[in-house]
C-alpha cells in the first residue's frame, strides 16, 4: 500500500479514537479527517465537497422537514392516548405500542417519533401508577426496528443509499431492505414485549424513598428574606417529610452542611440543595419566598405566566462542555435551569457550575413561549411541557398523513426520485400551513448532514488511497478460509461494533468501501455485503450514546448506561443472526 493509503488509514483510526471519545461532535470530527484527507491533495477539492450535494442528503434534509410536519400536526400522540387508553397491564401497552412505532419509523424519522411519544408514555405511567421507565426502551428500539423497513426510514439506509450509486451499482429500491428488514423487526420485537421487559428496571423507586415519576434531578432553593421557613427546623418546615425528595446540604455563606439533621434552623440566604422527583421539586416553587437558585442570581421569580418544562440536552447542542453559567443559558434561551438530572446519577455543584454532557434532562422555567420557540431546536432532543393540559393540534393531521402517503406512493413506484418527492412533501407541508417556515428551518439535524457529506469524501479516500482493500485483505486472511458467510459475519460485526462506538453514518462511511472490496476479493455479491452494513449500521442498540432516539429517552426514563447495555446486547445478537440468516437467502453470496 502507498503512503497515502497509510495516511489514510492513520486518519480513519483518528477520528475513530475521537468519535469514541467524544473529543467534539462528529460532524466536527468527521469535518476534520475531510480536511485533513483533502489538504495533501487525496481528495480534489470537488471530491471533497461532492458529498454535500450527493441526493441522499438532501433527501434526509427534507425528512427532517416531513417529520417534524407530522410532529406539528400532534397526530401521532393523539393516536398513542388512544392506543393506552384501553391498556390494563405492562405487557398490553408493549403490545399496542411497539407494532405502531415500529410501522410509523419505516417512512419517518425516529428521532421525532420518540421525541413526540416521551411525554405521552410519561403522563400515561403517572396516571396508571406505573414507572415510565418500563416503556421507554422498548419505544426507542421498536423505532430503530422499524426503521430498516425502507430506504427513508434511517439516514443510514439513505447514506448507503448513496454510496451504492457512487459506486456504480443500482439505486436501492424503497421497499428493497423489506424482506431482511421485517423478520428483524418481527422477531426484535417479539423480544422486547415478552423478554427484554425483565431486564428493564423499574425506576419509580430508590428503596421507598421516592414517589411517583421519580427523577433522579439535583435542585437547589433559595431562602429570600421574608419566607415563612426563616427560624424554623429542617422537622418543623416539613423538609424531612417531603415525598420523593431528600435535602442533601444547606450552602450558608460559602459554608456546607451536610448531612443536614432535623434540628438544623434555616436562615435567610440558605441555600438549600435538594435531590429526587421532580414533582416534589416543583411543589417547592409554591412555598412564599422560597425560589430556585438558578443559573444565575435572580434568574427567576414566582412569575405565574412562567411554565415548567424538560429538556433533554442533544449531542449536538452547542451547550455541550460548557457550564449553566457560562453557556449563558437564561440570556439565550429565556429560561432558567431549575434542576438537572443525568442517567440516574445526582449531579454536584452548584446549577450554575454543572458542565453539561449529551443526555442531560434539564428541568426548566421558562417564558411562555418557549415549547414552540424550542420545540424542534436542534439544541435538545424533546422539549415537554409539565403538568400542561393542552391536547394535541389534530386539525391538520389528515393533510399531513395525506402528503406523506402521496409522499411514499410516488417514491416506492419510481415516478420520481426519493429526493424530489421528499422535497414536494416537505413544501406541501409549509403551504398547507401544517408546519411554518421556521419550525421547518429549525427541524433540520443539519450536523447530521455534515457527518454524512463529510462521510461520502472520506469512504471515496480510502477506495482512492487502496485503504479499504488493504483492510479488506486484513478481514478476509482472518475469516475468509472459513467461507464467504463467515466474511459476511465478520464485516456485520465490525459494523456493530463501530455503530456501538461512533455514530452510526460514521460507522456506515467507513465500512462500506470495506465490505465492496471484501466482496471483490472473494468474488461475492457486492450489494450484499453493502446492505449488510446498512443493516449493522442500524441495528446497534448497546450504547445510548450513539443514537439519537436513545439519548431521548436516557434522561427522562432515569436509566443508566448498563440499562442499555443488558437489554440492548442479546438484541444486538438477535438482530445479526436474523441478517446473516436471511441476507444469503435473498440476495445471494
Amino acid at each position: 500500500m502507498e503512503p497515502e493509503g497509510w495516511y489514510t488509514l492513520a486518519i480513519v483510526a483518528l477520528m475513530i479514537i475521537a468519535l469514541a471519545r467524544e473529543i467534539a461532535g462528529p460532524d466536527l470530527i468527521m469535518m476534520a479527517g475531510l480536511f485533513a484527507l483533502a489538504a495533501p491533495g487525496i481528495l480534489t477539492p470537488a471530491e471533497t465537497f461532492a458529498g454535500f450535494a450527493n441526493p441522499a442528503v438532501a433527501s434526509i434534509g427534507a425528512l427532517f422537514i416531513v417529520s417534524a410536519g407530522l410532529r406539528e400536526t400532534g397526530l401521532l400522540e393523539a393516536f398513542a392516548l388512544r392506543l393506552f387508553g384501553g391498556a390494563r397491564n405492562a405487557t398490553g401497552v408493549l403490545i399496542r405500542m411497539c407494532p405502531p412505532m415500529a410501522l410509523f419509523s419505516a417512512f419517518l424519522n425516529n428521532a421525532p417519533i420518540v421525541a413526540m411519544m416521551t411525554p405521552v408514555v410519561i403522563d400515561w405511567a403517572d396516571r396508571n401508577g406505573r414507572s415510565a421507565s418500563r416503556f421507554l426502551i422498548p419505544l426507542s428500539y421498536s423505532t430503530v426496528l422499524g426503521s430498516v423497513l425502507t430506504v427513508i426510514g434511517t439516514s443510514v439506509n439513505l447514506m448507503v443509499a448513496g454510496l451504492l450509486v457512487e459506486n456504480g451499482m443500482a439505486p436501492m429500491g424503497f421497499f428493497e431492505l423489506l424482506p431482511i428488514g421485517l423478520p428483524i423487526a418481527v422477531v426484535g420485537l417479539l423480544y422486547i414485549i415478552f423478554v427484554a421487559p425483565r431486564w428493564i428496571p423499574s425506576r419509580r423507586e430508590a428503596g421507598d424513598e421516592l414517589g411517583d415519576r421519580r427523577r433522579e434531578y439535583t435542585a437547589a432553593m433559595r431562602v429570600d428574606p421574608g419566607c415563612r421557613l426563616i427560624g424554623q427546623s429542617v422537622e418543623e418546615a416539613g423538609l424531612r417529610q417531603l415525598q420523593g425528595l431528600f435535602l442533601v446540604e444547606i450552602d450558608r455563606g460559602g459554608q456546607t452542611i451536610t448531612p443536614v439533621g432535623p434540628d438544623h434552623v434555616i436562615e435567610s440566604g440558605d441555600r438549600l440543595v435538594f435531590a429526587g422527583v421532580v414533582a416534589t421539586i416543583v411543589d417547592l416553587q409554591r412555598i412564599p419566598g422560597l425560589v430556585p437558585d438558578a443559573d444565575e442570581p435572580g434568574a427567576i421569580d414566582n412569575d405565574p405566566e412562567r411554565r415548567l418544562m424538560e429538556a433533554v440536552v442533544s449531542s449536538s447542542s452547542p451547550l455541550i462542555g460548557r457550564s449553566i453559567r457560562d453557556a449563558a443559558f437564561r440570556t439565550t434561551y429565556d429560561a432558567a435551569v431549575v434542576a438537572v438530572h443525568r442517567n440516574g446519577e445526582r449531579v454536584s455543584g452548584k446549577i450554575g457550575e454543572i458542565v453539561l454532557r449529551p443526555g442531560d434532562t434539564l428541568l426548566l422555567q421558562t417564558a411562555p413561549g418557549f415549547l414552540r420557540a424550542h420545540r424542534n431546536s436542534p439544541d435538545f432532543y424533546l422539549v415537554s411541557e409539565l403538568g400542561s393540559g393542552a391536547g394535541p393540534r389534530t386539525e391538520k393531521g389528515g393533510i399531513a398523513v395525506a402528503i406523506l402517503l402521496a409522499m411514499v406512493v410516488v417514491a416506492a413506484l419510481g415516478l420520481l426520485p426519493i429526493s424530489i418527492a421528499a422535497f414536494l412533501a416537505a413544501g406541501a407541508l409549509v403551504a398547507t400551513r401544517c408546519i411554518n417556515g421556521s419550525m421547518a428551518r429549525q427541524s433540520v439535524a443539519w450536523s447530521v448532514l455534515v457527518v454524512i457529506g463529510a462521510g461520502f469524501g472520506i469512504a471515496l479516500a480510502m477506495q482512492k488511497t487502496g485503504a479499504a482493500d488493504f483492510v479488506a485483505g486484513g478481514l478476509v486472511a482472518t475469516a475468509g478460509g472459513l467461507g464467504p458467510l463467515a466474511t459476511l459475519a465478520a464485516i456485520y460485526a465490525t459494523t456493530v461494533l463501530l455503530s456501538e462506538l461512533l455514530h452510526h453514518n460514521a460507522s456506515a462511511a467507513i465500512m462500506v468501501p470495506i465490505a465492496l472490496a471484501t466482496a471483490t476479493e472473494i468474488g461475492a455479491d457486492p450489494r450484499t455485503f453493502v446492505l449488510t452494513v446498512a443493516i449493522g449500521a442500524t441495528c446497534a442498540f448497546a450504547n445510548p450514546v450513539t443514537y439519537q432516539a436513545h439519548l431521548i429517552v436516557y434522561g427522562p426514563g432515569g436509566y443508566r448506561f448498563g440499562d442499555f447495555v443488558r437489554v440492548g446486547l442479546p438484541l444486538d445478537l438477535i438482530a445479526g443472526a436474523v441478517a446473516l440468516t436471511v441476507l444469503p437467502m435473498v440476495w445471494g453470496l
